[in-house]
């Protein structure tokens, strides 16, 4: 089973300062290439303070993330499920799961970037600054990763759990099939219809993977997933084929 997970934009610092970034330790060989042209163009770019900023989209109290994209291949690495925060890396709060959460982690949890492509958790990474909509010079993004992320996730037989924003999906589809589910995360308003949430998004998903590392369950099937989650105390729906609703 696989639990694909949107980046953060915001990172966590520091790491190791004697290990930098060796692209030959992150998950994935096939994606190596593509890394490569992006890592090139990033740091080409941030050359220009004016031009990243622009292409980031940062302001004034956002400079520091330049210096980040200049130094990707010196500044220190940590555990990419370690390095992003936000909202449902809070939630999920992965530095105070058990040995065997934290080995189920490694083994099953995927973080979609917009630079590396897909890393496993445990994939060393240094804090950089690089979106899903970041503009790189003769280099689209969706163009560059959509079909060699979406070539790896076709080669997975097991269960895959896609909580990733639209946005990233766009970069890379999950293959469609029994095995593949979407989730969504949404609530019971006053009057009736089910409404997707945004913030509460981001934690629903967070606290659901921190529920699965838990139990350390690896599924076999979707149908699986929604009987241990009644278990579970989650309220987890099949919406259509390929989609699941987590009502919170």
């Amino acid at each position: 089973m696989l639990l694909l997970l949107p980046p953060s934009e915001t990172k966590r610092d520091g790491g190791a300062v004697d290990m930098p970034l060796d692209l030959a330790r992150l998950s994935y060989p096939a994606l190596t290439v593509p890394r490569r042209s992006v890592l090139a163009a990033t740091r080409a770019l941030s050359r220009n303070r004016a031009t990243m900023s622009a292409a980031l989209k940062l302001g004034v109290s956002q400079q520091f993330e330049i210096t980040r994209n200049r130094e990707l291949r010196s500044s220190p690495t940590i555990a990419a499920l370690e390095r992003y925060t936000g909202v449902l890396y809070d939630a999920l709060d992965v530095g105070t799961l058990n040995v065997s959460a934290r080995e189920f982690a490694r083994d099953h949890v995927l973080i979609h970037s917009a630079l590396f492509g897909l890393l496993g958790a445990d994939d060393p990474i240094p804090a950089y600054r690089l979106s899903h909509d970041s503009r790189l010079p003769a280099l689209p993004l969706r163009k560059l990763w959509r079909e060699h992320i979406s070539a790896v996730l076709a080669a997975s037989d097991g269960v895959v759990l896609d909580l990733r924003s639209e946005a990233y999906v766009e970069l890379g589809p999950a293959p469609a099939g029994p095995k593949t589910a979407f989730l969504r995360v949404v609530s019971d308003s006053a009057d009736g219809p089910r409404r997707a949430l945004n913030h509460f998004n981001k934690k629903g998903k967070g606290q659901f993977v921190r529920a699965l590392c838990e139990a350390g369950i690896d599924h076999q099937s979707i149908d699986s997933v929604l009987e241990w989650s009644v278990g579970a105390g989650l309220r987890l729906e099949r919406k259509a084929e390929g989609e699941l609703n987590l009502i919170v």
